[in-house]
């Protein structure tokens, strides 16, 4: 699996107090034995493969954190929701980039033998749940073994062989690189929407991909119609 080692540093911006997250460190991605495999994380801790049959919840929407988030881990977070339950809910953090590493380094570190493949590629962070794994948030036009569609949304794939794809230009054509995700057990997602501390909005691709990530947070509120 992807190895990441980073130094994070926050602070507040904002009238609103909102708690940014800034990396101010290094990457490092050179030692990977298994890297975006399904395999390393078993389902009793994940909801991932519940994805498809997603019918319900708030899966395809942005979940976003409100100023009233305790949690610094979550502080300023939007989230895409692949999958929500009965059983739990899961979701990959769109707004917090990790920093670009060259991806020849990194093809080489997957186990590809081809590792002279050019430019760079941004790697995110996920979320606080294994940190190490590595999941591909893409578009619905790419589909390999092991990718989960969301229902009217995206797709989640976790097989290492989309990263070849992307290389030869066969990927999809949207594409978010993360490392962990977010997680809640059965319940916990509602009682924490009583709270307050998070609100949900309707999701589109320009928003969960495009590079405007200082913007991210407050364009998503924007389609809130209650002022927070």
């Amino acid at each position: 699996m992807f190895s990441i080692r980073t130094r994070l540093t926050t602070w507040r911006r904002g009238r609103r107090g909102l708690l940014r997250v800034c990396v101010a460190g290094t990457l490092a991605v050179l030692s990977v034995a298994v890297a975006l495999a399904v395999a390393s994380i078993g389902p009793e801790r994940n909801h991932i493969a519940r994805a498809q049959a997603q019918e319900k919840g708030f899966a395809g929407q942005l979940l976003v954190a409100t100023p009233a988030m305790p949690d610094g881990r979550f502080a300023g977070t939007v989230i895409y929701m692949v999958s929500h339950d009965e059983t739990g809910a899961m979701g990959v953090v769109v707004n917090l980039p990790i920093g670009d590493v060259p991806m020849s380094e990194l093809m080489k570190g997957l186990g590809f033998e081809d590792d002279k493949a050019p430019g760079d590629i941004r790697l995110h962070y996920g979320g606080p749940v294994e940190e190490s794994q590595g999941f591909v948030l893409h578009s619905p036009d790419y589909a390999s073994k092991g990718t989960m569609f969301v229902d009217n949304g995206l797709a989640l794939t976790m097989n290492r062989d989309i990263m070849r794809d992307i290389v030869s230009g066969e990927g999809p054509q949207q594409k978010l690189i993360a490392f962990g995700y977010a997680g809640w057990s059965a319940g916990q997602l509602e009682e924490e929407m009583k709270s307050g501390v998070w609100i949900t909005v309707p999701a589109d691709d320009e928003l969960v991909f495009d590079d405007d990530y200082d913007g991210k947070w407050e364009r998503a509120v924007s389609r809130r119609s209650i002022e927070l």
